[in-house]
């Protein structure tokens, strides 16, 4: 019966370690976000999960034809038994990414949230969501400054957040 497996893979071949085990017929899903053009990072699309992949097995007809694919460590276990990954995590991701693994994302962000503004004009400065991203990549925050309140937009690459699947 094939079952869903974690596998680790060596630093940065998880793309390597994949196409790989796809030319060898084994199902294999490495999850990657995209971030917003607008957010901090240079790169858009990043690894979910660094340096893993999930793939889709009979343990115990294709444990060392895995093992021994290319930019492939080892596989995820506890007590040197592979561990089998908690069912329906695979599925629910893979119901949230395209055809390449890749999964829109979002920033981890709601109105009314206090955030700190990280670049820009208002670095290190507190303030409080009032209406979140815009068509631009903006976010409006109310600040206190200069014993008053002011309603100011901040590109949302100036807020520290993280990111969550759209």
């Amino acid at each position: 019966m094939q079952t869903w497996y974690v596998i680790y893979t060596k630093p940065q071949k998880e793309e390597l370690a994949q196409f790989h085990l796809k030319l060898r017929g084994v199902e294999a899903f490495f999850p990657q976000l995209l971030l917003p053009k607008f957010s901090r990072r240079q790169k858009r699309v990043v690894p979910l999960f660094p340096n893993y992949l999930f793939v889709r097995v009979d343990l115990e007809k294709a444990y060392d034809f895995v093992r021994w694919t290319p930019g492939v460590k080892c596989f995820v276990s506890f007590n040197d038994n592979p561990s089998p990954l908690e069912d329906g995590v695979a599925e629910y991701l893979l119901n949230r990414a395209d055809h390449n693994g890749i999964i829109v994302a979002r920033p981890d962000l709601r109105s009314g949230q206090e955030i700190r503004i990280c670049g820009g004009p208002f670095d290190g400065l507190f303030g409080i969501i009032e209406q979140l991203t815009d068509a631009k990549g903006r976010v409006k925050i109310l600040m206190q400054l200069l014993s008053r309140k002011l309603s100011v937009e901040v590109p949302i690459k100036f807020i520290d957040s993280g990111w969550v699947m759209g």
